[in-house]
């Protein structure tokens, strides 16, 4: 595992020049790609082994890959954060968990841009809080009216144990939104996906890892490693290397293809063809997630440089060297403007789908 850490590492220059060169939008499109083509082929496990099974094996990979990456650097951190960072990166690490087994539970029973758009309402919901502006709950109407575009109950063919997962998804996505700015800002990117991971390893074991253990298949073990690498190795490095270069409204504004994204991937690996109301369903969700980044200030960086948390600087070491402070800086903020410590979609990459 040590000897994967250091492939990771040598990799990691190579994506630093690649930056100069890929545009950050670009980068990120790549990373949803690869994001929901890992979901869409976990979709295809669920025939060999539950959902719980199946997260609980990537959850355990991705902990395992990163913490190989922290390296000693990540232990000095955790020594040295308080009480209260340990105990967010735990709080954290659970909500994530609950967030990646109920999409997990929701994808095995309805479609996979249904799920991700449903689940989607979470960010929603955050987004349009923060603006504290009445008018902007249009948004959310707008996202309601597609997802039931995209499950149409009045069919009378709803799955509601799928959408109630989906939506239970929804709830851990909120928490996850609002728990991410203090992990980022007490350990830094990579260090605070490592043990977020880790703590989401733990918190499914009950859940999956008797499934594994009961019949082991080397196959789908393996098969469940290639599924990690595509999330949340792959996007979330892509991302800490875009999100240096993007504004938050850039950022959000592209995020909320996602949904989309997930249909298109839904369609090309796993064959579920949307019908022409789910095409307009979805069209509704990403209208809404764009009209809702409408009041964010454009100005500011989606990552800033150095993430200080009461006056002390952010411990990073090797791995966070690697990752966003040995990237080049981002650009001062114009107007003397001090960007946000920490912002909720960048510290924790991805939506731990």
């Amino acid at each position: 595992m040590l000897h994967i850490g250091r492939v990771i590492r040598s990799f990691l220059p190579s994506l630093r020049r690649a930056r100069l060169q890929v545009p950050a939008p670009v980068m990120l499109l790549i990373g949803m790609f690869t994001l929901h083509t890992g979901s869409a082929l976990a979709v295809t496990a669920f025939a060999q082994a539950s959902p719980a099974t199946i997260t609980w094996l990537r959850l355990t990979w991705a902990a395992l890959l990163l913490l190989a990456l922290g390296g000693r650097s990540l232990w000095r951190a955790v020594r040295e954060a308080t009480w209260r960072q340990r105990a967010s990166v735990v709080i954290l690490g659970t909500a994530s968990a609950g967030m990646m087994m109920f999409y997990s539970e929701a994808t095995a029973r309805i479609e996979l841009g249904t799920a991700t758009a449903i689940e989607f309402l979470g960010t929603l919901v955050v987004a349009v809080a923060a603006m504290r502006r009445r008018r902007e709950l249009v948004w959310i109407a707008a996202a309601v009216a597609g997802v039931l575009c995209l499950t149409r109950p009045w069919e009378g063919e709803l799955d509601l144990l799928g959408v109630g997962f989906a939506l239970a998804g929804a709830v851990c996505v909120v928490f996850y939104i609002v728990l991410t700015q203090k992990v980022g800002a007490g350990f830094g990117a990579v260090h605070g996906l490592a043990l977020t991971m880790a703590v989401g390893s733990l918190v499914t074991a009950p859940f999956g890892a008797p499934g594994a253990f009961a019949a082991p298949d080397p196959g789908l073990i393996l098969f469940t490693l290639l599924i990690a690498l595509l999330f949340p190795m792959v996007p979330f490095l892509l991302e800490m290397i875009a999100l240096q270069r993007m504004t938050r409204t850039a950022y959000s504004t592209f995020s909320s293809m996602e949904p989309g994204v997930a249909l298109v991937m839904g369609l090309v690996v796993i064959g579920q063809a949307p019908a022409a109301l789910q095409i307009v369903g979805m069209a509704l969700v990403v209208v809404a997630g764009i009209g809702a980044t409408r009041g964010e200030r454009g100005g500011r960086p989606a990552v800033p440089e150095v993430v200080r948390e009461r006056g002390r600087t952010a411990p990073t070491g090797e791995a966070g060297q690697a990752a966003a402070p040995a990237l080049e800086p981002a650009e001062p903020v114009r107007g003397g403007e001090t960007p946000d410590p920490a912002p909720a979609t960048a510290a924790v990459p991805g939506r731990a789908a």
